[in-house]
């Protein structure tokens, strides 16, 4: 028997607010159902599997644009370059190679972002904002000639202007008003190049997916501790550890409860334990 997924489609109309919400809410797939659906599309051609490999990571995309905004493009723009690097990574995966799909897809969204960006390079504003505009003109007048900066040129000027050297080594690009290479050309290490910068490095999809999946699990694993204890350790858990202010001590909870601080203080003990033992299981 196979089992299929069900997947709302979002609509093409509305903002890109709604589209943002639409995908969040797209299930993510475990190991198991995305290798299923991959060998379905490989073997089977099976176009809806396909279909529902790209929706369940419709939000990776929009992880990965989100990296890219300071480039004067539109986020629209940049996630549906995204999403065609998506569906070119959906079409060459290999379920049988023990990889996950966010990890493969990673490669092909990013590289058809850059893409996107330099072949739009000229049409980005050289300065869009008051920071901006003060940034390009003390950086005119602090180059030392026309060559492009080294890695210690711009810390220099980053210092010294009290920004970030990538802000410099971005804004020294936009000066320049031509298209330059991703990557460094030739094996000088001091150049800066636009693969240094483009994205931030801390908003790895992979890593965004994961801290979402480790936080419902706790959030699912401290629910489901919770509703085992008997309702007087509830009442002191809750009491003591889940009030974001104002939280009770013991001898509040031995005065309501009519025993001993050492007693509530034994009960709490005892449910802690129990808890940890039960979301541990998560």
């Amino acid at each position: 028997m196979t089992n299929t997924l069900t997947f709302p489609v979002p609509s093409a109309a509305g903002s890109l607010d709604h589209y943002i919400q639409a995908v969040n809410r797209f299930p993510l797939l475990t190991p198991e159902q995305e290798t299923r659906l991959a060998r379905r599309f490989r073997s089977d051609n099976d176009l809806d599997a396909a279909g529902q490999l790209v929706l369940s990571h419709l939000r990776v995309v929009v992880a990965i644009a989100r990296g890219y905004l300071g480039y004067g493009l539109p986020h629209a723009d940049l996630i549906q370059e995204g999403n065609i690097g998506l569906m070119k990574a959906v079409k060459r995966f290999d379920p049988e190679r023990g990889v996950r799909l966010v990890s493969f897809a990673i490669h092909w969204i990013k590289a058809e972002i850059h893409e996107f960006i330099l072949r739009n390079w000229r049409l980005v504003r050289i300065a869009t904002t008051k920071a901006q505009r003060k940034l390009f003109f003390n950086l005119r007048s602090m180059k030392p000639g026309l060559e492009p900066l080294t890695r210690d040129e711009i810390r220099n000027v980053a210092d010294v202007l009290r920004v970030k050297p990538e802000e410099v080594a971005e804004m020294e690009t936009r000066l320049a008003g031509q298209e330059i290479a991703l990557e460094p050309v030739g094996d000088d290490d001091d150049t800066y190049a636009p693969i240094a910068y483009l994205a931030d490095p801390t908003d790895e999809p992979s890593k965004v997916l994961e801290d979402e999946e480790s936080a419902r699990l706790r959030r699912t694993g401290l629910a489901s501790a919770l509703a085992e204890l008997d309702p007087r350790s509830r009442r002191i858990i809750e009491a003591r550890w889940l009030r974001e202010e104002n939280a009770a001590t013991l001898h509040d909870l031995a005065a309501e409860f009519k025993v001993s601080a050492e007693r509530i203080r034994q009960i709490e003990a005892k449910a802690m334990q129990r808890m940890r033992d039960r979301i541990g299981t998560y």
